[in-house]
């Protein structure tokens, strides 16, 4: 047998094992999208009902909770994009007591948010049985972590 012979054997043997492992891959489902939830998906949600071992009715409660706390944060976003618009708008204008009066509005409405987070918090607080008061207190220490911003895109480089 030639060398010109044997590497093509060995180029289209390989070929096909490519193709056979992109298709493989390719064309499996992931494990998690067969059946039930993943973990952590929708947010810490999931992983909150972990951590506190939460059960079916306090999973319901604490549901119910989460419907009330996004209706409410929703709100405040809608009134914190408003004044934004104001704000922004006034860039085009000389005054600038209006653009102050606006920032500090904005402070006002960033502080009813974290207090409506800090609300919805003590009120799962609320929902632990006495033996899950551990479990919760674990849970508060990494809180800030959960609701960090995500990873963004790295900067634009400079010219």
């Amino acid at each position: 047998m030639s060398k010109l012979t044997l590497l093509t054997i060995a180029v289209v043997v390989l070929l096909v094992l490519n193709l056979g492992v992109a298709g493989f891959l390719f064309l499996q489902k992931p494990p998690l999208a067969q059946g039930g939830p993943r973990p952590f998906e929708h947010g810490p949600r999931n992983r909150i009902i972990a951590m506190l071992h939460f059960e079916k009715e306090q999973v319901e409660q604490y549901e119910e909770l989460i419907r009330g706390h996004r209706a409410s944060v929703r709100l405040l976003d809608e009134r914190i994009r408003n004044v934004k618009t104001n704000l922004y708008q006034t860039l085009n204008e000389q005054e600038s007591s209006v653009s102050d009066s606006l920032i500090n509005e904005l402070g006002e409405l960033q502080k009813q948010v974290e207090n409506v987070h800090y609300t919805h918090f003590l009120e799962i607080k609320r929902l632990c049985k006495p033996d899950q008061l551990a479990y919760f207190q674990e849970l508060t220490g990494h809180l800030a972590d959960f609701f960090a911003p995500q990873k963004k895109d790295p900067p634009l480089p400079r010219e």
